[in-house]
């Protein structure tokens, strides 16, 4: 049996509690596309992590983690991931890679960086994290295989392929230093070895697994609304964060897929460029700002303080439809608790004054505006709360409005960071 956790967002919603939770009854969790570009936390007995390649298993013993062949693979990264945990204390996850999982080159990071500095206010938002010139390579067809790499002779073609264009790019239009073929080869074979012992055929291993009747765990990153087909394009990531992507991107069948659980805050939060409807501005989006998650609303992989806004049931709704969930997951309800009345965005007006309830293409929605109904308040602490029904009357029903208004069965919902404070709703 194969679950997906997916964002119906922007990202940022919470998918890393959510995977680890769910993984306490999984066999398998899988990372199915993405790569170091955006980070899942996660707080529990060891303490508090950003995970951004490694999927939000590896705190669980009993299960095994793997990385498909979607991901967009930063050996040296990994690498850190691994170490830091250890050096905190955790125990060695089982971990395996699959070999058809294509390699973060290093020219990557540094075209993002070079690409991002030329154009300058017309950027994207990028990470710097080397995700999109990796995903150019891959579809061209110039990419490398983990594979590939214990290949002395192979991987010295492919590279001789690759740098041709690489080389070009470097020279003439970002004006530094070119590759080297052998040099490049003997870094790469270098890092190879050193996660050899991991690297396995893992749709084999899932379609096993699969057969067995274990419970398998698909882990997305990032959120409806940053896929390059569906989202706020160009604004978004270069791979699919999408659940329909999650048995392409790890190596399940479709047919195996029975839950798909969709992850929203209660309010919004995004980082990146690109259109963000009801962002809040000055000391009212500080205030949330300061309140939001463990240590507020700041960026896992890139500390860059995110923007943040009210609930908009408008892009929710299309994030939940687009995913095709079959549950959804409220994170962070605990945060508002501070607030007498609570705006909730469930249309937008367009630039020509229309009201809409239908999420739209990017340059239309980049002239709407937010229209608002207001909430009442539940005024009080709700962390510490372990029973859903015990909440305050007007908190469920700030719940039982968000699960109408996206058109989905709302099942669980976070009062707090901690791995143990979800509730789960009847």
């Amino acid at each position: 049996m194969v679950q997906i956790v997916v964002g119906a967002n922007w990202g940022d919603e919470g998918k890393g509690k959510v995977t680890d939770l769910l993984a306490e009854k999984s066999s398998v969790v899988v990372r199915f596309q993405g790569g170091a570009n955006a980070g899942h936390t996660i707080i529990n007995e060891y303490g508090k992590f950003a995970l951004h390649l490694l999927p939000s298993g590896v705190f669980h013993q009993n299960v095994t983690n793997i990385i498909g062949p979607g991901v967009a693979l930063n050996i040296e990264s990994l690498l850190s991931e691994l170490h830091a945990l250890e050096e905190r204390g955790v125990p060695a996850p089982k971990l395996l890679i699959s070999d058809r999982c294509q390699v973060m080159m290093p020219w990557h990071v540094d075209f993002d960086r070079f690409e991002e500095e030329r154009l300058g206010k017309q950027s994207f938002g990028s990470t710097k994290s080397g995700i999109a010139p990796f995903y150019s390579d891959k579809f061209a067809k110039v990419g490398l295989q983990v594979c590939q790499l214990y290949d002395a002779k192979l991987l010295r073609e492919r590279l001789a392929i690759a740098l041709v264009k690489v080389n070009c790019l470097l020279e003439h239009l970002y004006h530094k230093p070119t590759l080297d073929v052998e040099t490049v080869a003997r870094e790469m074979e270098a890092q190879a070895e050193k996660i050899r012992p991991m690297v396995a055929d893992t749709t084999r291993f899932l379609h096993e697994a699969d057969k067995r009747g274990e419970v398998i765990l698909l882990e997305g990153q990032l959120g409806t609304l940053r896929d390059p087909d569906h989202g706020i394009y160009p604004y978004t990531t270069s791979s699919s964060p999408l659940a329909g992507y999650g048995p392409v991107g790890a190596g399940v069948p479709v047919r195996s897929v029975q839950e798909i659980y969709c992850v929203t805050k209660a309010y919004s939060s995004a980082v990146g460029a690109g259109p963000f409807t009801v962002r809040l501005h000055g000391d009212e989006a500080e205030n949330l700002r300061r309140r939001g998650g463990d240590a507020g609303e700041y960026g896992a992989t890139t500390g860059r303080p995110r923007d943040v806004g009210w609930f908009d049931a408008v892009a929710t709704r299309y994030g939940v439809q687009v995913q095709g969930a079959t549950q959804v997951v409220v994170t962070n309800l605990d945060v508002l608790g501070y607030l007498d009345e609570i705006p909730v965005c469930v249309a937008y007006e367009t630039a020509d004054g229309r009201r809409i309830t239908d999420f739209p293409a990017t340059p239309e929605l980049m002239g709407c505006k937010p229209i608002f109904e207001r909430l009442p308040g539940w005024k009080c602490d709700i962390r510490g709360i372990r029973d859903y029904d015990a909440l305050p009357e007007n908190c469920k029903r700030y719940v039982d409005f968000i699960e109408k208004a996206v058109g989905a069965p709302v099942t669980m919902v976070s009062n707090g960071p901690r791995r143990e404070e979800m509730l789960y709703r009847k």
